[in-house]
């Protein structure tokens, strides 16, 4: 298995569509290469932010496809991997290394639900995956309210046991419950890179531990993100957290309630900085009401986006 360097900024990229809800090929490869020149270390693709769930299989490939294609290697790219069963989740891991995925983001599936949840149902489908395919595997940490899983310490130890686990996305939206990760992470019996999926505290995460981060929000202020998370890395607080107040104001309109509106609340940002032309979302996802376009581009304003954006 080739290593692959994750510490850095992950947008998960949101999937362009026609009015029709058909996937627009053309407005993914352009979208993609904005991104790509921003600076991020990879992009994720076919997860929550795209519509992953939403997509056909033939979709997932073509998208998966046509990002690799359109990045070339400037950054890699994650491909977003879930059940609902073992043989499923294979099957799904090996489409995505042919269409040319670098590494993998492994959802947590139905299976892991309930509690107290036995450590041997995620270390076995995530094995299983591992062994199936010969790349790197990005944990995936969620919190309950949208469908995700809490590991345990033990669970998270015995995760990082599979040789091909090299990081993971830490998303419990919650400071205390991240700060414990950081700590299982420190005692587990090796290394993995460890990423914030919190965008709800983003410059704090950073501050905090996290190597990097894998995010719907990072789709927006890429390059300031990467500016951030490198700001962090030389000790410079005061600049990191001059950006992430800029920021964060943002991130917290396009997550606030409901939250499943942030797929299409993205669109409509990014549709406002002229990277896409269409903001359809596929049902049973709704479009936002056009009373809360002005708050998003105000927001976008107040981030200094609006204005890189007649600048690009």
């Amino acid at each position: 298995m080739k290593d692959i360097d994750l510490r850095g900024i992950i947008p998960a990229i949101v999937t362009p569509m026609t009015n029709e809800g058909e996937l627009d090929l053309r407005a993914l490869r352009r979208y993609v290469q904005w991104l790509a020149e921003q600076g991020p270390v990879a992009l994720a693709v076919n997860v929550d932010t795209g519509e992953g769930p939403h997509l056909t299989a033939d979709e997932k490939r073509q998208t998966l496809e046509t990002v690799a294609e359109a990045v070339a290697g400037t950054c890699k790219v994650v491909g977003g991997v879930a059940g609902p069963s073992t043989a499923q989740g294979v099957a799904n891991a090996r489409a995505a290394l042919a269409a040319g995925a670098d590494a993998l983001l492994v959802f947590p599936i139905s299976a892991f639900l309930g509690q107290p949840l036995n450590p041997e149902v995620p270390y076995r489908y995530h094995a299983a995956i591992a062994e199936a395919v010969d790349l790197p595997l990005i944990l995936f940490q969620l919190q309950p309210a949208l469908g995700g899983v809490l590991y345990t310490t033990e669970t998270l130890h015995k995760l990082i046991t599979i040789p091909s686990v090299a990081a993971i996305k830490e998303a419990s939206f919650d400071a205390m419950r991240f700060l414990q990760v950081k700590a299982a992470l420190e005692s587990a019996s090796r290394k993995i890179t460890f990423l914030t999926g919190n965008d709800n505290f983003i410059c704090e995460s950073f501050i905090l531990g996290a190597e990097g981060a894998l995010l719907g929000f990072s789709t927006l202020g890429t390059r300031e993100q990467v500016m951030m998370l490198d700001a962090v890395r030389r000790g410079d607080i005061t600049e990191a957290r001059e950006l992430g107040s800029r920021l964060q104001p943002l991130a917290d309109v396009i997550f606030a309630p409901p939250v499943t509106d942030y797929r299409a609340r993205t669109k409509e940002a990014l549709k406002m900085l002229e990277v896409l032309e269409n903001t359809t979302v596929r049902p049973p996802l709704l479009p936002i009401p056009e009373s809360e376009l002005e708050t998003i581009r105000c927001a976008l304003h107040s981030a200094g986006l609006l204005l890189s954006a007649v600048n690009k």
